[in-house]
């Protein structure tokens, strides 16, 4: 009896390691699935407060302003559209700088200009461009701003960052998956002699593989619950800091996120036993010593 309570020692204390190992792997992987779905949900707001300015000339007409409205409130690219006439510019700026234009320059200098923001597909500039380029052939308009070093700009933080989270999280998985490898290798390993009794009997090879890759199926499942607890805590925390940044991400992506880690969790604990397994199916039972 004490030699069976020695020899379920190393097991269990592998079993554990490896359970915990799994578990950590999976938590940094969902911070940065969250820390991808939160840049991706600033990114679609900052999108949609990118577009271009049209200014019109003056003294046009108040039926051409309406038809300008008309046309870009029922455009499918249009996200928003605000008018903004000449004395409501003259009237913001006053207000912000304090400074009465007309009293100084004896006219309004400003002209009345619509600010439209596209919606986030749009928001680059080879697609601003040809939108706008029907725009600069009517009568009306006397100029396009569009911002395009902002956009550009922004375009391209975005993508360095989409590329790094990638990166990240490609190296997380294969990192994870030697790990959990390892670590599960030393579970099978403290059970070689019974794959090697097992297989003296006649036990096919998926008889054998069987009860490890289910038990493993078990400690993947585990270690995701435990990941899926503790990511929740630091969600929770991270709320009572800063709700701008919870707000980021819906109960919808966590659920998905979630979702993801407990599938990840079953599968590279699968298949790493199926992996440490197959190892010490082939081997002779001389090599087991080594």
């Amino acid at each position: 009896m004490k030699k069976r309570q020695r020899s379920g020692i190393p097991a269990f204390n592998a079993q554990i390691t490896s359970t915990i190992s799994v578990s950590l792997v999976l938590l940094l992987l969902g911070i940065v699935a969250f820390l991808g779905i939160a840049t991706r949900s600033v990114t679609e707001s900052i999108k949609e407060n990118m577009g271009f300015d049209v200014i019109l000339k003056e003294g046009t007409s108040e039926r051409n302003i309406n038809k300008l409205k008309q046309r870009w409130t029922n455009a499918h690219y249009i996200s928003s559209v605000k008018y903004r006439s000449a004395d409501d510019a003259l009237r913001e700026w006053q207000d912000e700088t304090g400074e009465d234009l007309m009293e100084l320059l004896g006219v309004n200098p400003f002209s009345p200009e619509f600010d439209i923001r596209v919606k986030p597909e749009y928001a680059n500039v080879d697609s601003i461009n040809k939108l706008t380029a029907p725009l600069k052939r009517l009568q009306s308009v006397a100029e396009i701003t569009v911002h395009a070093d902002m956009i550009e700009s922004i375009n391209g933080n975005i993508r360095s960052i989409s590329l790094i989270l990638i990166i990240v999280a490609a190296a997380l998985m294969l990192i994870s998956f030697v790990l959990i490898n390892n670590t599960i290798r030393l579970t099978v390993y403290s059970r070689r002699f019974i794959i090697h009794t097992m297989k003296l009997v006649g036990a096919k090879a998926g008889f054998i593989r069987k009860p490890f890759i289910i038990s493993n199926m078990f400690n993947g499942i585990i270690a995701s619950l435990i990941a899926m607890a503790l990511l929740s805590g630091i969600l929770y925390y991270t709320g009572t800091i800063d709700r701008m940044i919870v707000s980021a991400i819906s109960y919808e992506m966590i659920f998905y996120v979630f979702a993801g880690i407990l599938a990840t969790g079953i599968m590279l604990c699968s298949l790493a036993a199926l992996f440490a397994t197959n190892k010490y199916l082939r081997i002779s039972y001389d090599d087991m010593f080594k």
